[in-house]
């Protein structure tokens, strides 16, 4: 591939993941507005027309890593394991 086929390429790309982040950012919006109805509405659960909109309170339990590393450091050394990965970037 030649430096300017190159440059082609990483334009586009540039656009398509602009595109992409101003998708995105509609999208919330819009999910943003719906919730803002469902709260005036004092609802978890909405139907609107053949969709049901749930937005629920979840609760989980999470791990505490960093507190856990503070308290026992020998052990959190012990059970933890080096990854190997690859990064893609164009600066």
């Amino acid at each position: 591939m030649s430096r300017n086929e190159l440059l082609t390429k990483i334009e586009s790309l540039n656009e398509w993941e602009k595109l992409i982040a101003d998708a995105q950012a509609e999208a919330e919006s819009l999910r943003d507005e719906i919730k803002a109805e469902m709260l005036r509405l004092d609802t978890e659960e909405l139907e609107a027309g053949a969709y049901i909109i749930r937005w629920t309170s979840v609760l989980s339990n999470r791990f505490d890593t960093t507190s856990f590393k503070k308290l026992h450091n020998e052990l959190y050394k012990e059970f933890t394991k080096q990854v190997s990965s690859r990064r893609f970037s164009i600066t």
